[in-house]
């Protein structure tokens, strides 16, 4: 069963998560997180990063993808201009 507490939000909009929260789910300073808002429904969902290995497998698929699609370096240069405004 989920861990349940209540806290409260200060006046700069700062809330505190639980002490008895940040051990269960290993939270340390500095975590970071998604923030969902819906009517009154507030979620949390803590993010990291990808680990190195990870990463490179995000980069392997995305330049087999261009290499299926027929991306050469010079087009992708050219759409950073274009986005850069530089064209």
């Amino acid at each position: 069963m989920a861990n349940v507490s209540t806290t409260r939000m200060s006046s700069k909009g700062q809330v505190v998560i639980p002490e008895n929260i940040r051990k269960n789910l290993n939270l340390k300073a500095g975590a970071q997180f998604i923030v969902v808002g819906d009517k009154d429904v507030v979620i949390l969902k803590s993010i990291t990063p990808p680990s190195i290995e990870e990463f490179d497998q995000l980069i392997a698929k995305a330049q087999q993808d261009g290499k299926k699609a027929g991306l050469k370096k010079a087009d992708i240069s050219e759409a950073i201009k274009k986005v850069r405004g530089k064209q």
